[in-house]
């Protein structure tokens, strides 16, 4: 699609979707800048998910259903 084509949709469109698509631009635009500048990155904290994983105390045992394959 050729960028006559593109403004043509767009310019098609009502006002208040043109304002969506023009928000759209803006954030691909940021996005693209982040991620050039490398802060598109997420950054890691360790430890932030401590305590919400449990494990139950049989977790090594064999399991019932499996005794007669052993």
């Amino acid at each position: 699609m050729s960028s006559q084509q593109l403004y043509a949709e767009i310019m098609s469109l009502p006002k208040e979707l043109q304002k969506e698509v023009a928000l759209f631009v803006s954030f691909l635009k940021e996005k693209k800048q982040k991620v050039s500048q490398g802060k598109g990155k997420a950054t890691r904290t360790p430890g932030l998910a401590k305590g919400l994983v449990k494990m139950s105390d049989d977790f090594d045992e064999p399991l019932e259903d499996f005794k007669e394959y052993m």
